[in-house]
């Protein structure tokens, strides 16, 4: 099985917290999906006739597209690769975009689940992130993607903004837990270079990221994830039994996924590839593909494998296997059950037949905690 990623660069506005790459012109909107079916003829023998479990539409805003756009990548799709039965196909999209009327028409399409970027039900948090939609249009998605037949949801929340105080993250997930939405992906703030927020942040017209909060609202937010029966299948991702969502899980599982548009990526289990993350020349490269590149590569060493699988595997339910590391090489077991020692110790990392995860206490550290698991060569 493998999935396929497309980005849609393009947005209303920028949100301040957002390094992906996107434009808030929808001049060459039409040309670059144009672009992205003729990738697809390009590169369809990069998954090898395997079979896609799932298709995700993702960007930048994916629900800025018109359904006669939406139909010519799936109908080219359809032409180039097996997509199985049960196949999850998801689009991201803003709640200002959701009517009901849209999401009709978008219902009738191949696509079976969406993922609503709400980040906040409060207005001051929306208007500091500067997200296009209103807090009573994120109240009021959610229920008209059930009206329009959408029973497979996902919300995405954001956590740790300074506008945002310990109650109204409380109240933010319980007026999801009230809309039982199966799936949700809740993100602490972070400062990402070359973004508005971090030259906010800079000049001191915004507060710095406050470490001890979002502490506070990690925490709230675990606590409150188990009592309402959610599943913590991964760091920042959270799902009623049955609805991890499929592709999210290829990624942290080394599924191979074709990534299609400027500046998606691919995998195809021994080596990486990134899209160049520029819309003009994205577009030149895929005209005059002779002439022009349309991606770099790397090809994974053996380091690389392990220190991804530490990465991706750690911050997951199922954990980080010590067979699947020796395979690898054997010297990176050796080195990981020598290092892997003090975090037992401090049961920030639990072992149970030979496949490590990390505790509650242990989540707030798993950056760290990777990290000093990698391998460097001398």
């Amino acid at each position: 099985m493998a999935g396929i990623y497309i980005h849609i660069p393009f947005c209303k506005q920028a949100c301040h917290y957002c390094n992906f790459h996107f434009s808030t012109s929808l001049k060459y909107r039409a040309d670059v999906v144009t672009a992205i079916v003729e990738e697809i003829a390009l590169r369809h023998n990069y998954l090898k006739d395997k079979k896609i479990s799932s298709v995700y539409f993702g960007g930048g805003t994916p629900s800025l597209l018109t359904i006669e756009e939406l139909q010519s990548i799936f109908e080219q799709l359809q032409r180039y690769f097996q997509i199985a039965p049960d196949a999850e196909i998801t689009l991201e999209a803003n709640p200002d975009d959701l009517s009901l009327a849209t999401l009709a028409a978008f219902k009738a399409t191949p696509i079976n689940r969406l993922s609503i970027g709400i980040q906040s039900f409060t207005e001051e948090d929306l208007r500091f992130m500067n997200r296009a939609h209103s807090a009573q249009e994120a109240q009021v998605c959610v229920e008209l993607a059930r009206q329009a037949g959408f029973d497979k949801l996902s919300i995405d929340l954001i956590y740790g903004t300074p506008t945002l105080t310990d109650a109204q993250w409380e109240s933010n997930l319980a007026t999801i837990f009230a809309q039982r939405v199966p799936h949700i992906s809740c993100y602490c703030l972070t400062v990402e270079p070359n973004t508005a927020l971090a030259h906010f942040v800079k000049t001191g017209k915004a507060a710095p990221v406050d470490e001890e909060k979002s502490t506070r609202h990690f925490e709230i937010l675990l606590r409150a994830m188990e009592a309402h029966g959610y599943v913590q299948y991964e760091i920042s991702n959270f799902a009623l039994p049955g609805h991890y969502a499929k592709h999210n899980a290829n990624y942290w599982l080394n599924v191979p996924y074709l990534g299609l548009g400027p500046s998606a990526h691919s995998f195809d289990g021994n080596s990486r590839q990134w899209n160049i993350a520029n819309n003009a020349k994205y577009l030149k490269a895929i005209s005059k593909p002779e002439e022009n590149q349309l991606f770099e590569r790397e090809v994974l060493q053996a380091v690389d494998r392990y220190n991804e699988y530490i990465l991706t595997s750690l911050r997951t339910i199922w954990g980080c296997q010590l067979a699947t590391i020796q395979e690898i090489d054997l010297k990176f077991g050796a080195y990981f059950l020598d290092k892997i020692k003090n975090y037992l110790d401090q049961a920030l990392v639990l072992e149970e037949a030979a496949t490590y995860r990390l505790s509650t206490s242990g989540k707030l550290l798993a950056d760290r905690i990777a990290m000093e698991l990698f391998w460097e060569e001398a």
